[in-house]
């Protein structure tokens, strides 16, 4: 079971869009504090409330509930609308309007749930962290009533994406692609840069310390983590570290055995390169990852070969 939020405007066209499939795809399941008897009354009831809050630009709350196509024998009428309203209370969304749809129009069971963001007392219903809240609530629900675990975003069917959903996917795949291969930032940058998309980095303040990335592609902008939580900078750059490590251990191994070196005089110059490397300016934007991995790579030297 995965939720998805769409903030809106306009009840009239949600209702008419949760309404107008073709004769027998559509199937109103629920109404919770409002009287459903015509769809341009039921709009309107729910306009008339959201009146309350004139200043709230987007009262309209559309949320989609997708199941499993695996549990669709076990999901009746009966078993979504409990679903739904469990989810809808959970949510904080107990105590206002909202119009419970089913629709058959695809081969998974989903559910259309149009909802007030202004409660019946008049007061507007937070909206902070719903994602997060919804995502652990589906969670939730998804074991309680032993139904389908998702099997994340290489589940997705990609052809059925539209707008930004789709660019997101696009650059999940590129980056699932590309990381594999890159063993610095330069290489993870320039093969995201063959697929069209650019990435720029968030840094704190004034500084140069790196908070996050930002990924672009056909002029849609996403962070990381929006994208998926693999994508984040941390994630991202302790994979990159891992591939590093593993060239630089390959390589280690297909070094010929070097000649005998005087070694005071080698620790004295691998000292001195260190002392020069650390003098060089900091550059003004973002990382220079590789100048640091050369820095690491002298000072792995010199613990070695202070071991021997």
């Amino acid at each position: 079971m995965i939720a998805k939020i769409i903030k809106g405007t306009n009840f009239s066209g949600v209702v008419s869009y949760m309404l107008s499939k073709e004769k027998g795809k559509a199937k109103v399941l629920a109404s919770n504090n409002i009287g459903f008897i015509d769809q341009n009354l039921c709009a309107d009831e729910f306009a008339l409330q959201a009146s309350m809050r004139p200043n709230v630009q987007k009262p309209v709350c559309h949320t989609i509930l997708s199941f499993s196509a695996s549990d669709a024998e076990r999901l009746t009428d009966d078993v979504m609308v409990k679903i739904a309203n469990e989810y809808l209370e959970k949510m904080g969304y107990g105590n206002t309007q909202s119009l419970i749809v089913r629709h058959s129009d695809r081969q998974h069971p989903h559910l259309h749930i149009c909802i007030n963001r202004i409660g019946n007392d008049g007061k507007t219903i937070s909206d902070r962290n719903e994602k997060y809240r919804s995502t652990k609530i589906c969670r939730e629900l998804t074991e309680r009533y032993g139904l389908t675990l998702g099997k994340g975003k290489k589940a997705v069917n990609r052809h059925r994406l539209r707008g930004e959903d789709k660019l997101r996917y696009e650059i999940f795949d590129a980056i699932k692609t590309v990381l594999p291969q890159s063993k610095n930032w330069k290489d993870f940058i320039t093969g995201l840069e063959q697929q069209g998309i650019t990435t720029r980095f968030k840094t704190k303040g004034n500084t140069d310390v790196v908070q996050g990335n930002i990924f672009e592609k056909d002029r849609c902008s996403f962070s990381g983590s929006k994208i998926d939580r693999s994508c984040s900078f941390s994630r991202l750059n302790a994979a990159i570290e891992r591939n590093s490590h593993k060239q630089e251990q390959i390589n280690l191994q297909n070094e010929p055995m070097a000649h005998p070196v005087d070694e005071s005089n080698f620790i004295t110059d691998l000292s001195e390169a260190i002392c020069e490397v650390f003098s060089m300016p900091t550059p003004s934007k973002g990382v220079d990852v590789d100048e640091l991995r050369f820095q690491k790579k002298l000072r792995n030297r010199a613990n070695r070969k202070r071991r021997i």
